[in-house]
């Protein structure tokens, strides 16, 4: 495992975020920022002041230390092209290299349009559609199929150039959706649409935006990548964001990253894109520029296309999080091997093969919290583990389903916060899936991986497992017998196994 460091120059901070990674995997580690009002100075004065240059000189040579710290072997540093519009722009990069031996690239349009695409297809299970991406100072639309860039426009707008006219006089709401629109007209990519088109929205407009609709609809979770927005709450946000008071918008929980201003035109530009796209709905990808720049840098050599997001997104959380003795893809594969035998019984349609793929590959994720009672601490784990291609309604049913390894541990009061995303089907469901999961990892006790599949007969009220072994299975089977009482429970039939 090799640490690699990134540092991102950007229009409101300077940023540090240090990633472990381990043959075309990555975790973060550690994050820092340091806010700087960078776009109103360089607009102001075409110029960065000699106290602003010393401050971030100063944050630099910080974060050069956390890098040795760290023991992080490369550094990627990039910022903004924003940077360029400042004349004293070459001669700060120069003292930065000289200071710190850090070396930074301007990030150009055409690149931050690769970085964010490849960041955004690896947190949303979405092989073809239109990406809105708004940056700082412009909005970019782009067109892809199966993971390829098929074309893109440019809006020269975003959330900070929007917001004021020439003169310094700030727009309103319905000027800058107009400003937009009128810039929309004109772009080409709009009138080739396909039908049902799927529109994703990126940047951290889309990200704030996404929390303020999330409250505005009463969502009971805060997650914000895959977070799907319908056409009318995408108007009942942008109305009320029209009429919020722009002094308290900094104590909207979540939303310290965009000021007033920057909420406000941000929401204009996906009020305008909505229109002008006729977007039934648009689904938020969390990703960021870093991201796509550790993808770019550590995934994509390593395996230029992942097939099945998720799969991938579950590898890379148990890279980081397995140990000599676990035994998570075992549990795993007997846990799909027992549904696909017990489909009879439990009589669940396939969409709940993924998360209980979430729920078997996670089954012991709460065991850092607590050992003793993992499976209820394994709730939030799994539901805030950051996984990608799945949606919210499938990482809570993998979360309830972890809880079900242990039937007692079941809360209905907890289930009925979710009411709105959640079905009746889907309570039945976990029970069954907990049930099964529970079984998978009892018929792995030892960790010795000795039972390699399982027959199952279904005789009236009974049901007799029959083991394939390759080994002693005395201890898996005396473990998978203290599961009947729950399996009869829920399957309503005794349980053999022999």
């Amino acid at each position: 495992m090799e640490n690699l460091a990134v540092i991102e120059l950007n229009e409101s901070a300077l940023k540090l975020s240090i990633y472990k990674t381990s043959s075309g995997r990555f975790k973060i580690i550690e994050e820092k920022s340091q806010p700087f009002k960078l776009a109103e100075e360089i607009m102001g004065e075409e110029l960065l002041r000699p106290k602003t240059k010393n401050e971030m000189l100063e944050v630099l040579k910080i974060y050069r230390k956390m890098i040795e710290t760290y023991k992080a072997k490369q550094i990627i540093a990039v910022a903004s092209s924003f940077l360029q519009l400042a004349r004293n722009y070459r001669g700060f990069i120069d003292e930065i290299y000289n200071n710190t031996g850090i070396s930074f690239t301007i990030i150009q349009n055409d690149d931050t349009i690769k970085y964010n695409y490849h960041a955004t297809v690896n947190s949303i299970d979405n092989s073809k559609g239109y990406l809105i991406n708004i940056n700082a100072f412009k909005t970019n639309f782009i067109k892809y199929n199966r993971r390829t860039i098929l074309s893109s426009a440019t809006v020269d707008y975003g959330h900070i150039n929007l917001a004021y006219d020439k003169d310094g006089k700030q727009r309103t709401f319905d000027q800058m959706v107009k400003l937009v629109s009128d810039s929309l007209k004109n772009m080409d990519i709009l009138g080739e649409l396909e039908s049902e088109s799927l529109f994703v929205g990126n940047g951290p407009a889309f990200v704030a935006f996404g929390r303020i609709a999330r409250k505005v609809a009463r969502y009971p979770l805060d997650i914000d990548n895959n977070y799907q927005m319908s056409r009318e709450l995408i108007d009942k946000t942008c109305d009320f964001i029209k009429g919020i008071d722009t002094a308290k918008v900094s104590k909207i929980k979540g939303i310290d990253d965009m000021d007033a201003i920057s909420l406000m035109s941000g929401s204009a530009i996906i009020k305008a894109f909505a229109d002008a796209t006729d977007a039934k709905e648009i689904t938020i990808s969390s990703a960021s520029l870093r991201e796509g720049i550790v993808h770019t840098n550590v995934s994509l050599p390593a395996q230029e296309k992942f097939n099945d997001l998720l799969a991938n997104s579950i590898d890379n959380y148990y890279e980081f999080f397995k140990d000599e003795y676990s035994i998570n893809p075992h549990v795993f594969s007997m846990a799909v091997i027992l549904f696909k035998q017990l489909k009879v019984m439990h009589k669940l349609p396939r969409y709940y093969v993924k998360p209980l793929r979430i729920a078997s590959y996670l089954y012991d994720s709460g065991v850092k919290i607590n050992y003793t009672n993992n499976s209820k601490y394994g709730f939030d784990t799994i539901l805030y583990s950051g996984l990608t291609g799945v949606t919210h309604r499938e990482l809570l049913i993998a979360a309830f389903t972890c809880v079900c390894q242990n039937l007692d541990n079941f809360s209905l009061g907890e289930w009925v916060k979710y009411k709105d995303i959640l079905t009746d089907e889907d309570l039945d469901a976990v029970r069954k899936l907990g049930v099964i999961v529970k079984l998978a990892s009892a018929l792995n006790a030892s960790k010795k991986n000795v039972i390699s599949d399982v027959v199952c007969d279904i005789l009236g009220d009974s049901i007799i497992m029959k083991t394939v072994v390759e080994g002693d299975a005395t201890f898996e089977i005396m473990e998978g017998m203290k599961i009947a009482p729950d399996y009869k429970k829920v399957f309503k039939k005794s349980l053999q196994i022999i």
